[in-house]
């Protein structure tokens, strides 16, 4: 080749290829993460198990909320019905199992499974990042109802990693509101942080006829969005101040507490939305929270 044609295919090819690389960073910058958008997180009232039987309006509620969101790099759930004495614990194994703990169900309950794996890398780094309180890697637990049910419709291919966290029992609403602050991190990362629970949930007083409803139950479903909305998160953590219909819906706080997690993670910036409610069986509030 002659040294003019040779610089001219030269000169050619360096800019072909400046352009190629030009148009891949662009497609890499469009195609990046927004550093400033923080993933969603949700508070989600997971009523009777036997919800995730079927179609019906939550768990298709629960389906449309999952398809309004980006796809989680990850999910972190915590769930009612993990409760720890003196201690936060994390699930760290690869591949979780599905727990069955209820009773008195029908057979295909029990029946279910939600492969999803776990993230024993995300799991160190949330156990390395939270040192006040420590968070204990658990290699036993897995997938309880609070979970499951609600992932299973939300996410059906379960093909994004999950991990749960537990609630320790101990400690009242401030502490899990402030633990919730310490996982903020994990909305930058594109983790989903999904908090499983009910605002009334009082299963001493229970009907056995889904369209049930007491007055105390509405009535404190109610005042709880409207604290929500205005922002006054100090009234719910001090929940016991609220009256009677709050003291009949929080019996025993196991089923509230998931709420904390996903006020404490709400930043300035967050609008709250309420994609589900209702009161089911008299004393059970399926008012989903989402905070994005």
């Amino acid at each position: 080749m002659k040294r003019r044609k040779f610089l001219k295919y030269s000169l050619l090819t360096s800019a072909s290829i400046a352009t190629m690389d030009l148009i891949s960073l662009a497609n890499s910058l469009i195609n990046a993460p927004d550093a400033d958008k923080l993933m969603p997180a949700l508070f989600v009232g997971h009523g009777a198990p036997t919800y995730v039987l079927g179609e019906n309006k939550y768990n298709l509620a629960w389906k449309k909320i999952a398809e309004s969101i980006p796809k989680p790099k990850a999910i972190v759930c915590i769930s009612a019905h993990w409760l720890t004495q003196g201690k936060t614990a994390l699930t760290a194994m690869p591949n979780p199992k599905t727990i069955h703990d209820f009773g008195g169900f029908p057979d295909e309950m029990y029946q279910f499974q939600y492969p999803a794996p776990g993230k024993p890398d995300l799991a160190k780094e949330i156990s390395n990042t939270i040192i006040n309180p420590s968070v204990e890697l658990d290699h036993q637990w897995g997938f309880d109802h609070g979970t499951w049910t609600v992932l299973y419709h939300m996410f059906p291919n379960h093909d994004i990693p999950v991990l749960q966290l537990s609630i320790d029992y101990s400690k009242g609403a401030q502490y899990h509101f402030d633990l919730a602050k310490k996982l903020m991190f994990l909305r930058k990362k594109g983790v989903f942080v999904i908090s499983s629970g009910n605002i009334v949930h009082n299963l001493r007083q229970i009907i056995f006829k889904e369209s049930a409803q007491y007055d105390w139950a509405l009535e404190f479903d109610e005042t709880s969005k409207n604290l929500i909305e205005k922002g006054d998160f100090k009234s719910l953590i001090n929940y016991q101040n609220l009256g009677k219909s709050a003291n009949l819906s929080i019996p025993t706080p196991d089923h509230y507490f998931p709420l904390m997690y996903a006020l404490g993670l709400k930043t300035e910036k967050d609008q709250i939305t309420f994609p589900v409610d209702g009161v089911t069986y008299g004393s059970t509030s399926m008012r989903s929270v989402l905070i994005a």
